[in-house]
């Protein structure tokens, strides 16, 4: 909690001493659309999420067990820690930084390098550092939905869109399925792998899927049509 406090106040210096602008410009204040854009992005990568396990679990024949000594206080432990890794990560890399960065280079530029050092911390954060293969896949998946996550701060001018889709997965993801730094929490991590062909679509298939939601989502709402002019007033 105080590395979140820590950030905010260097956000802050820097949004001031750079543009004599304060933490409003990272949309913090809750709206309507906001807190709307909030639960699309939360509800829709949790629930494609489930599904995505699910339908795992369906193609190999496996059933899930669930983790006996899983109590709600340790639910509301691992949803804590999940809200402030991903509050963390998201004041990093499409916070004040990619504020900076799209006033000065334009939101696709500076999409594409929030999104390249969001792919390159998670070597660090994932232990993949020395492992090429996993580092190339750790890279594009995370990679991707950084440049993603981006855009979805740069076309609401708000991170609450970009929470929502990094919190729903990663709460799902680490709390109920047990893939995460957390170990094993609601239910036991002891599914069966996919192999051959099959392997590789479900490989791709959550790769592409939250940049598609969000690009779907960003595209057919009225509300988010942002240009790079308005960057720049």
């Amino acid at each position: 909690m105080i590395g979140l406090l820590v950030e905010l106040a260097i956000s802050w210096l820097l949004l001031w001493f750079l543009y004599k602008t304060d933490l409003s410009v990272l949309g913090f204040y809750p709206t309507k659309n906001r807190i709307y854009d909030f639960l699309f992005g939360f509800f829709t990568i949790a629930i494609f999420c489930l599904l995505y396990f699910k339908t795992i679990a369906i193609l190999t024949n496996h059933s899930f067990e669930i983790n006996k000594n899983f109590t709600t206080i340790h639910f509301f432990k691992g949803a804590w820690w999940v809200l402030v890794s991903v509050l963390f990560e998201e004041f990093i890399f499409r916070g004040a930084l990619l504020y900076i960065l799209i006033k000065k280079l334009g939101i696709n530029k500076a999409c594409i390098i929030s999104g390249t050092a969001f792919g390159i911390y998670h070597w660090f954060s994932y232990g993949a550092l020395g492992n090429p293969v996993q580092m190339l896949f750790v890279f594009i998946m995370t990679g991707l939905w950084g440049v993603a996550f981006a855009y979805a701060y740069a076309k609401t001018k708000s991170l609450y869109l970009p929470i929502g889709l990094h919190l729903g997965w990663n709460l799902i993801n680490i709390v109920v399925f047990s893939r995460g730094p957390l170990g094993t929490q609601l239910l036991l991590n002891n599914e069966k792998k996919l192999d051959g062909i099959i392997s590789l679509v479900f490989f791709i298939l959550p790769i592409i899927a939250l940049p598609l939601f969000t690009y779907l989502y960003l595209t057919k709402s009225k509300k988010t049509k942002t240009l790079n002019s308005e960057y720049l007033k």
